[in-house]
């Protein structure tokens, strides 16, 4: 899928009303949908729980704290990026906390053109991430079909007296003849003997 065609939700953490205007201008429906704007850390954490979001954006500082660790969380337990925008003078000291957990930071005030290279680079780290994503869980997938088909190789063995190398090919053939995967194969024979 073409970059330009993806959506992306977006929750925006910020208490200041300028900022929320415009950013909105740059959060155009037909890429960003939903984006949802809250005042503090405590109702974005609210909200957090409730649903997902691609990119967490944090307009740093909020009347309940920095958000340092609501943006470290964030990366921590979700597939979704997030960013700090903070003064100039706590710049530094903020990147080397979160860098680490993958919080991408940048300094205020910002141009528009900055802010766009900004999200730019927030939607390549996701589509980045989302590859990952499918990655592990074709792994995953491949893992749960081998464990099934060793699992039903051994009530073959246990059950019909088969020889390891028969057993396996027993499986390979009934997929290949009846045209089903092996792990259909493998479910079956263990329906049919546990």
């Amino acid at each position: 899928m073409d970059l330009k065609e993806q959506f992306y939700s977006v929750l925006v953490v910020s208490a200041s009303e300028a900022f929320n205007n415009a950013l909105s201008a740059l959060l155009p429906a037909f890429r960003y949908d939903p984006v949802r704007y809250v005042s503090g850390i405590s109702a974005a954490k609210r909200i957090l729980n409730e649903r997902e979001f691609d990119f967490v954006i944090i307009n740093s500082p909020l009347p309940d704290g920095i958000g340092t660790e609501l943006a470290i969380d964030f990366s921590n337990s979700s597939g979704g990026i997030a960013l700090m925008i903070v003064h100039t003078s706590i710049l530094e000291g903020l990147r080397s906390k979160v860098t680490e957990h993958g919080v991408f930071t940048i300094a205020k005030p910002l141009s528009t053109q900055t802010f766009s290279t900004a999200i730019d680079w927030l939607a390549s780290a996701r589509e980045r991430l989302r590859k990952s994503e499918k990655k592990s869980l074709s792994f995953e997938e491949k893992m749960q079909e081998i464990r099934l088909v060793n699992r039903a190789k051994w009530l073959l063995i246990s059950e019909l007296k088969m020889e390891e190398p028969q057993a396996h090919r027993y499986i390979e053939k009934q997929a290949m003849d009846r045209c089903i995967t092996r792990k259909e194969v493998a479910e079956e024979i263990i329906n049919t003997y546990q």
